[in-house]
């Protein structure tokens, strides 16, 4: 279970920063809101599931409250799921 979520944490950051780096700048230098509407609402699905498969994979494999709330850290912070794979999963 745990190379599922490892899967969905590279995904789920992939999509933030598709938002960041590519939607954000069309909407505010293109004049053209549709791509964050869309990326953002594709990030936002896979950041909920990332969120709840980590919920369930913590208490499967019995994750100590530290581990469970870097994975969470690193789900908000943009690269963080690259940064902190190696933490988070040994």
């Amino acid at each position: 279970m745990s190379k599922h979520l490892r899967l969905l944490g590279f995904v789920e950051g992939i999509s933030m920063l598709l938002l960041l780096f590519v939607a954000m700048p069309i909407k505010y230098y293109g004049d053209n809101p549709e791509p964050v509407r869309w990326v953002g609402m594709i990030h936002g699905l896979l950041f909920l599931l990332f969120v709840f498969s980590a919920t369930l994979v913590a208490h499967e494999e019995s994750w100590n409250k530290r581990r469970l709330f870097l994975t969470y850290v690193a789900s908000t912070i943009p690269f963080g799921p690259f940064v902190f794979d190696k933490k988070i999963f040994p």
